[in-house]
């Protein structure tokens, strides 16, 4: 019997994708980690002998809320590809799971199957297309779980915002199915309050979770939507994001109306400018 090849080590350095460079950078504390940049913004961190390890804390809250789902396999839709550390979180903890990523990146996708082992990764397919062709490809209530974690750099496309994109995705989701959104603002939070109000009006249950200092709009950062048809596991969402190490806020009900009050749905063709972090955010 011939012996199985061991996997090929990744190679750090810059490689060119298809709109632009990404920074391969091994994390020396952590051997088996790694961080995939663009133009200095971390998009993506995968352990490649642990994919239950999570390294950003926003990725952690994303977790919280999977973890709470129905037990069992989940068929999901990732739309934001990156290092892909999300679909290999949910092949881990939930065997059997069925995932469709969609990634615009053709270069990024290759380049993560050449040095992350991406094919690893059980019953994942991978379509290389922008966020709203691909969705508008999917079967009507195909999903239980659709993650919208898509970034050009460190800016959310306005497009995946709005209120008809989000009409689309819920006709992708089953009726018990779970939204997850990761967005990113700053002072003020506009663009979040703009886009909580859209998800509300697609999605009858809400939360809305960050790090307290994001959620009071005192400094840029990342924030994580849930949003479903039925109810969210509130207590337990509530009790995990303030347990976990991020210590997180959040807000549902009449504390999240609050929060979106007198902030407008998001339509095609509006004027919305996304967030841009601030050019020291991501110094070293």
């Amino acid at each position: 019997m011939m012996a199985k090849r061991a996997a090929r080590e990744p190679t750090p350095g810059l490689y060119p994708v298809t709109y632009g460079e990404v920074e391969l950078l091994q994390d020396y504390d952590r051997p088996s980690g790694w961080l995939l940049s663009m133009g200095g913004v971390p998009q993506s961190y995968v352990d490649l002998d642990d994919p239950e390890y999570l390294d950003f804390e926003y990725v952690r809250l994303m977790a919280d809320v999977i973890d709470l789902l129905d037990e069992g396999p989940l068929d999901a839709v990732h739309i934001g590809g990156g290092g892909f550390t999300i679909p290999r979180y949910l092949a881990a903890t939930r065997p059997g799971s069925r995932q469709i990523a969609i990634e615009p990146d053709a270069g990024l996708v290759q380049l993560v199957r050449d040095q992350l082992r991406l094919k690893s990764v059980p019953l994942l397919k991978v379509r290389v297309a922008d966020g709203r062709a691909g969705t508008a490809e999917l079967w009507d209530d195909s999903a239980d779980l659709f993650v919208l974690d898509a970034f050009t750099g460190a800016v959310m496309p306005v497009e995946l915002a709005t209120a008809e994109y989000l009409a689309d995705v819920a006709r992708v989701l089953r009726y018990r199915g779970t939204l997850l959104i990761n967005l990113a603002d700053g002072k003020g939070l506009a663009f979040a309050r703009r886009l909580l109000a859209t998800v509300c009006a697609a999605f009858r249950h809400v939360a809305l979770l960050a790090d307290p200092g994001v959620m009071r709009g005192r400094r840029f950062g990342n924030l994580i939507v849930a949003a479903s048809r039925v109810e969210l596991p509130l207590d337990d969402l509530v009790r995990r994001a303030a347990g976990g190490l991020t210590q997180a806020r959040c807000l549902h009900g009449a504390t999240l109306e609050r929060f979106t009050a007198g902030a407008a749905v998001i339509h095609e063709g509006d004027s919305v400018v996304a967030p841009v972090p601030p050019p020291s955010l991501f110094d070293s």
